[in-house]
């Protein structure tokens, strides 16, 4: 098969001064953004700031990633400029904030909070239908646009390990990744699914203002995702509650049941086929079909390389 090279007037760079202006607000939860040409990992540049103090708020795109890194230690490529590689640097739990004792537990919402602001941001400036399936998956249909990944940063004096002090949040979104570019097939991207705005500043400004809405909303309820509405409008979103799924556990055993919700820290409460009831903090999810159905009996899972 023959890739035709894409010219620059098709993917544009983006331009950081006019998303600093944008995005870069007084009181805003964004302090500062750059955006760099080609790197390793977002979310390993951000890590390794965020270990130095850097505040809270800094913001990491990349043109290109050559070793992004997902769940499981997956990895992701994707050509120059034909989607979004981002990492944000938050730090949640300040004691100032007036954070619960165990405050932590609840940082497993934020890859989930993302998620619901990256739906909502592709829904509006593309008017496709983006969905998500737990944990961190973007979904067209039963196919794969996007992912996110939260990793902890843990420092504690004298830059020895201690108690968590940030999170790091990073996304990967295909905008315009043509069919021969996919690295599987169960991929896509916007412009496979006919999205009718394809700008990546547009789309960026977009996702990153959802996304401090939606923090600032939880940060203000210490987390509490039910306080905050997090956990309602994550469950509009995700196609995964209500379905019949298979789970592939770590350690390689699997768990068939009925994805019935989130609890109050993000896990997936399960009740299995044996009739009992399982919650779930990591596993890789594939969503079950009926018999019958297009596609066969099991339908899309998260064990791809597209994790970031």
């Amino acid at each position: 098969m023959t890739i035709v090279a894409r010219s620059d007037c098709d993917r544009p760079p983006l331009v950081e001064a006019e998303l600093q202006r944008a995005l870069v607000v007084p009181g805003g939860v964004w302090t500062a953004l750059r955006v760099v040409g080609r790197t390793e990992s977002t979310n390993a540049d951000l890590a390794a700031a965020g270990r130095t103090g850097v505040p809270e708020g800094h913001v990491l795109v990349a043109e290109e990633q050559v070793s992004g890194r997902g769940r499981l230690g997956r990895a992701w490529q994707s050509p120059p400029r034909a989607g979004l590689a981002v990492s944000v640097l938050l730090r949640p739990g300040l004691p100032t904030r007036g954070w619960p004792a165990g405050a932590a537990d609840r940082f497993g919402w934020l890859p989930l909070l993302t998620g619901v602001a990256v739906v909502h941001a592709v829904r509006r400036v593309t008017g496709v239908e983006a969905v998500l399936k737990w944990p961190n998956d973007v979904m067209i249909g039963d196919r794969k646009c996007g992912g996110i990944l939260a990793e902890l940063v843990v420092c504690g004096p004298d830059g020895e390990p201690g108690p968590p002090s940030a999170v790091v949040v990073g996304l990967g979104l295909n905008t315009t990744l043509r069919r021969p570019e996919l690295p599987q097939p169960m991929a896509t991207s916007l412009v496979l699914e006919g999205a009718t705005d394809l700008d990546r500043s547009t789309v960026l400004r977009a996702v990153l203002r959802d996304l401090a809405g939606w923090y600032t909303r939880w940060r203000a309820c210490g987390g509490d995702p039910d306080r905050s509405g997090l956990r309602q409008m994550y469950a509009e979103c995700c196609a995964t509650l209500g379905a019949s799924v298979r789970v592939l556990l770590p350690g390689g055993d699997t768990l068939d049941g009925i994805a019935e919700g989130v609890d109050g820290e993000g896990r997936l409460m399960i009740s299995d086929t044996a009739g009992g009831h399982r919650v779930l903090a990591v596993g890789d999810v594939a969503h079950v079909r009926p018999s019958g159905s297009r596609g066969g009996s099991d339908g899309f899972s998260s064990d791809s390389p597209y994790q970031r």
